[in-house]
This record gives C-alpha cells, structure tokens and sequence, in this order.
C-alpha cells in the first residue's frame, strides 16, 4: 500500500495557478502487442512500449506478444451502472517557472485536438461503430444489475490546464545524453517526473477543485514536451529504472495507466499518464505509426502533415485510447481483464490500425482509409482519427484464434 504525498498546498490554487478551461468499418486483425516486453510491471500496467522505427511489423497470434484471451480476474471495472457515466478528464499540467512566467506549455491546437476527440468519444456513446464500445463485451464484479456489464457511456470532464511548479526534491533527472535528440527536432528533455510526483500533483488537483475519485472517473495526465517521466527516482541513465524514451535501457514507455491512494487496490483515483508523444526520434524507436517499416506519420488532421502540433496531437490520441480502453477494464489492474501473460485488452492489439499493419500483413494498410499520411480508421461524431484496434473476446472466438482485433463491435466476426 503506497502513501500520497501532497507536494503543494491548497493555497497554490487559490492564488490562481489552476485553471479550468473550457468509425470506419474494416475486418477484424490478428492479435499482436508488437513487443514481447509485457503490459504490467508491478502497479503500472497497459504499458505502451515504443517500437523500433525499423524493426518489423507487429506479431501475430504467435503468443510472443499476446496470449489471448482475455480472463475476468473477479475484480470490479468501470461502468457498470448504466445511470452514472464514465467521467474522463485530461489535466494538461504546464509548469510555470518560479517567477510564475511559462516554463513548460502544451500547445493550443494540441490541447484543442485532444480535448475534441474526448468529447467526440462521448458523443458517441451508445454507438457500436468505434473501440470503445468493445468494451460492453466484460463485466465486473461492481455494479446495480445481476449481471455488472460495462456500458459505452462517456462524458467527457472539463479540461484542467495546471501551471503549478515542478516539486521540489527527490524525483527523477535527466540524464546527459537525453538533454538532446530525443524528439524529431532534435531538441530533449530538461525536466524528469516520477510516477509520485505525478499521482501527487494529480491528488492535488482533485483536492483543489473538490474532484471525486472513483470507478466512474478516469484522471488523464498529459504532460508538455521536454518533461520524461520514469516510475521511480532517479536517474533517466540508471538501468533499474523505467521511463520514457531515452538514449539509456530505461526506455520503456509511450504511457500507463494504474490506480493509486491510500485504500489501493480496494478503491482510490484511477488515472492515466501520458507523456508528450514521440516519433521520428533519432533514438530510433517510437510512439507512432512509422514503425515497422510503414515509414509514415499518419495524421488525418494535418493533410501532408503540415501542421506539426496536430501531428503530436493525432500520435497521441492512439495510445491515449490505448490507456482509456484498459482503465476501463482493468481500472485497480490487480483484479480485472487481461490475458494469460498480464496483457489487457489495448496491450492484445498495440500498434494494429488494419490488416495491413498486423503481422502477415503488406504493409499498405490498404484497408485503412484515407489518403497516404492522413489515414484514419475510426470516424467519431463526424470528424477522423487514427486509433490501434482494440481486443474483442467474441471476435477471437468465433474466428478460432485467428482474429481477435476489431474497430468497434460492429467489426466483431459473428458466431459460426
């Protein structure tokens, strides 16, 4: 049972440095989780670990990646009352330096994507054309109803832009090395955050503004470029510990998600962190779609990827989905869904866009949308976006194994 420690008083936030502001069809895939690299370590769980830009395309069903299917582990999920929706709230934590000027910021347009594929997803709630409504496939052990299944009803909290000071003390720091190159423009990281400080300052801003931590809200922590985060202090070089990508074997994740306060795994606030997304980094691995010889960024909100910030923003709506969808199923990731090897139902199916993106595939995604940089495969509440597929039980069975991930329910192989 870890302790909270709450670095800021409640007095930052009155002083004003919180701020409130305002699918396309396609065949089922081959389960992969493109890495063998499992999805839980420890508390930390749906870990989207990047991929080699030049590495091959991700495996198939070959239980290298995936061990389908997915098994109940008895525990609660998110849901279940079909009367009280999911909450999801982004909090864009923007650390201003001590003089109170800007120090770190996540672009407008980044936030504003962002913050409109959050609400788009609830907009849609109920439909069964997208990922989110894979989810209606599992149950828990919460819930009014004899049998708890979850419903696809979302609403999506209001955003959060946080400006207070990165804490003070022990944490961890960046390395030499990951001062440069880290990112496409060269550029590296110049903060570190480790997993206490940022469940700490996600405890803060559910304090200040009075937020409830419970199976029906889901925290998501985006934190602005040049700012790595590991899971434990220290050092972004010291090769016990896990971060994000860095020149060092600490290399370990695009994102998480897992749950945290003073009652877990019984109950507490069950959050997600996603860290400013990376690609075409000159570490040679990534977060994004280029992988596996594909070699293309696709964005279907920056047409011939014009626009760089609605770039990073379309690169992390992925694996901000890929977090969601397993906190949703796997919200205290002791007791919920995953597969025999601890992968949850996003880990089944990372990086798996179409056909063409899974392994035996050609690499064409010639049955994703769009034209080429801008595909996309899911369409919500009318505007596009490119999301991994997510893992469907029933999809798996009635294909004997063969299939498994699907773009929403309405993708799901029927019973023989």
């Amino acid at each position: 049972m870890r302790k909270l420690f709450v670095l800021l008083a409640l007095g930052i936030f009155a002083a004003g440095l919180l701020t409130i502001t305002g699918s396309a069809a396609g065949a089922s895939s081959h389960a992969s989780a493109c890495a063998s690299k499992p999805g839980k370590m420890g508390r930390f769980s749906g870990i989207v670990h990047a991929q080699e830009i030049a590495g091959p395309s991700c495996d198939g069903v070959t239980r290298l990646g995936a061990a389908p299917p997915l098994l109940w582990g008895g525990g609660p999920v998110m849901g279940t009352d079909p009367a009280v929706p999911i909450t999801i709230t982004p909090i864009y934590w923007e650390p201003n330096s001590p003089n109170g000027s800007p120090l770190f910021y996540n672009p407008s347009g980044y936030r504003n994507l962002i913050n409109q594929y959050l609400a788009d997803v609830a907009a849609a709630s109920g439909s069964t054309d997208n990922v989110y409504s894979t989810a209606t496939e599992y149950y828990g052990s919460n819930g009014p109803l004899a049998q708890n299944s979850i419903h696809y009803n979302i609403v999506r909290g209001t955003p959060i832009r946080d400006h207070n000071l990165l804490p003070k003390g022990q944490g961890c720091w960046v390395a030499k090395l990951d001062s440069t190159n880290i990112y496409a423009d060269g550029s590296g990281y110049s903060a570190c955050l480790d997993d206490a400080q940022i469940t700490a300052e996600i405890q803060n801003v559910v304090t200040g503004l009075g937020l409830p931590s419970d199976y029906n809200h889901i925290y998501v922590m985006l934190t602005p470029k040049h700012v790595a985060s590991c899971f434990y202090p220290g050092s972004t070089a010291n090769k016990k510990n896990v971060c994000t990508l860095t020149h060092y074997p600490t290399a370990g994740y695009c994102a998480y998600h897992t749950m945290f306060g003073p009652s877990y795994p019984f109950s507490g606030t069950v959050y997600a962190n996603m860290p400013y997304p990376i690609y075409q980094s000159p570490v040679g691995f990534t977060c994004g779609s280029e992988a596996g010889g594909h070699g293309t960024i696709e964005s279907p909100n920056s047409p011939q990827g014009g626009d760089p910030v609605a770039k990073d923003a379309d690169v992390e709506i992925s694996p901000l989905s890929h977090e969601i969808m397993e906190a949703i199923t796997d919200p205290n990731t002791t007791d919920g869904w995953f597969d025999a090897i601890g992968n949850e139902n996003g880990d089944d199916c990372a990086y798996v866009y179409g056909a063409g993106s899974a392994a035996g595939g050609n690499g064409s995604w010639s049955d994703v949308p769009g034209a080429p940089g801008a595909k996309y495969n899911q369409t919500i509440n009318g505007h596009n976006y490119l999301t991994q597929e997510e893992f469907s039980n029933a999809d798996w069975f009635n294909t004997d194994g063969a299939g498994g991930c699907v773009r929403g329910e309405d993708s799901v192989t029927p019973a023989p």
